[in-house]
């Protein structure tokens, strides 16, 4: 707390935001003055912050009574002081923290997503190993819309006009919204959220960021900071910016990309790559766990019922868990490069999961195919689309898949996915509640 003090104080920060991501990756925490904030001693949260649903409510505790403390206790958050930033867009001089959450006995919540993500990279620590990650984050501008009952649409660029058609890779596309990146790259900078390319997508008015690679948790909080960044931004020239996995009926999905390689924590190396540069067994398990265990991972990488509707057929997404190499039809792309940088590319994951989750499920899937010594299916060379489904194919599924696999479990730890499964199960009930406009326009006058 001594660090984080003397920066405040340095830089004259007049309110601390106290951050903690949620199951969905939502920022929760409490706004205070900076000496407020520097005198709390022990800055505490109701448990269940951690198992909020999306829409504010919770899982039905009488269907899971031991899914959360009957005394409605506390748990204690403490920062992490590498994490403190200025908030670049505030008025007055602010900072954020991120914190982490412990129990009264010193325990880390072991729901928190942080506390997940931790638990699995310390699981490759112990076999001296280190998990490297570069996130991608898809998303889209759009009109403001204030009536959920109306479909998005593209946002006015600064000739005056909406994109029409898709313009992927398009720079003039990119550059119809320069006033907006060039605060995305400030407020990014500012922040220490080091992206390392920006470029059009597929849809229209869909943009695409790559963050250089790096420690997985560091990444965690870039990706988690970098999408209410870029929101806060849009807000800013009269846009929003989304990352709904399918915000738009017939335009591509966003994805949040995660590339993963292994190094030794001895000497950096990269273990997926053997002395003479060839692929190494653990690159070949990794895959192997990836392609056993994604279908039952399937809930952290697509949390919500829209998730699932950009996982169709020839929609530039996968379908199933096969791998290849320089092949995007897959779920596990090995993108061309050297030895050192040998990687893998999960596809999987939607733009609007939980990058603490989705990372560390990711990981953990790789984890348990050097762990079992998985070797994966032949590479494909040709299209993924044309094979079979793989993947489950809505919440329901994908909630059973998650509840039945033990390891896992081990992995991220069994109250975090009874927990987490809880959650999504409210959402979905919610949800089913909902009679669509689909539903009135076929059914009402015609069955």
């Amino acid at each position: 707390m001594k660090k984080i003090d003397a920066w405040l104080s340095e830089q004259n920060i007049d309110e601390v935001e106290a951050l903690v991501p949620d199951m969905a990756g939502v920022a929760r925490g409490k706004l205070m003055p900076a000496r407020k904030y520097q005198e709390e001693k022990g800055l505490r949260l109701p448990e269940e912050v951690f198992v909020q649903t999306v829409d504010g409510l919770g899982p039905d505790l009488k269907k899971y009574p031991d899914l959360l403390n009957a005394a409605e206790i506390d748990v204690e958050l403490r920062p992490d002081a590498s994490t403190i930033r200025r908030i670049p867009w505030a008025v007055d001089p602010s900072a954020l923290v991120i914190h982490d959450a412990f129990y009264a006995d010193g325990a880390p919540v072991d729901i928190a997503p942080r506390s997940v993500l931790r638990r699995v990279v310390a699981r490759f620590g112990e076999l001296g190993m280190r998990p490297v990650v570069a996130p991608e984050l898809e998303f889209y501008l759009v009109k403001p819309n204030t009536d959920a009952d109306y479909p998005l649409e593209p946002p006015l660029g600064r000739s005056g006009r909406a994109e029409s058609g898709r313009q992927a890779f398009s720079v003039d596309a990119v550059n119809e919204f320069d006033p907006l990146w060039e605060d995305i790259y400030d407020y990014c900078e500012a922040q220490d959220v080091d992206i390392d390319t920006l470029m059009h997508e597929s849809g229209a008015a869909q943009m695409e960021v790559n963050l250089l690679h790096g420690e997985p948790l560091e990444l965690a909080d870039q990706s988690f900071l970098f999408k209410r960044t870029v929101r806060e931004a849009a807000l800013r020239h009269k846009m929003y910016a989304t990352f709904m996995s399918k915000p738009m009926a017939g335009e591509p999905g966003s994805a949040m990309h995660i590339h993963q390689s292994v190094v030794s924590a001895d000497d950096g190396g990269n273990v997926f790559s053997a002395a003479d540069g060839a692929e190494s067994p653990l690159f070949r398990h990794f895959i192997g766990g990836l392609q056993k265990y994604l279908p039952q991972a399937m809930l952290l990488f697509a949390p919500n019922v829209n998730s699932y509707r950009r996982l169709g057929r020839y929609l530039s997404a996968p379908i199933n868990a096969q791998w290849g190499y320089d092949n995007r039809t897959v779920g596990l792309r090995v993108p061309v490069s050297d030895a050192q940088a040998r990687r893998v590319e999960n596809r999987v994951a939607g733009a609007d999961a939980n990058p603490y989750i989705a990372i560390a499920a990711s990981l953990a899937c790789g984890y348990l195919g050097m762990r079992e010594k998985l070797e994966p299916q032949p590479p494909l060379a040709g299209s993924a689309y044309d094979l079979p489904y793989q993947l489950p194919r809505g919440v329901e599924e994908a909630i059973t898949r998650l509840r039945g696999c033990d390891a896992l479990g081990e992995i991220l730890g069994e109250r975090f996915v009874r927990a987490y499964s809880a959650v999504k199960e409210r959402e979905y009930e919610t949800f089913f509640g909902v009679i669509s406009s689909w539903e009135r326009e076929f059914l009402l006058l015609n069955v």
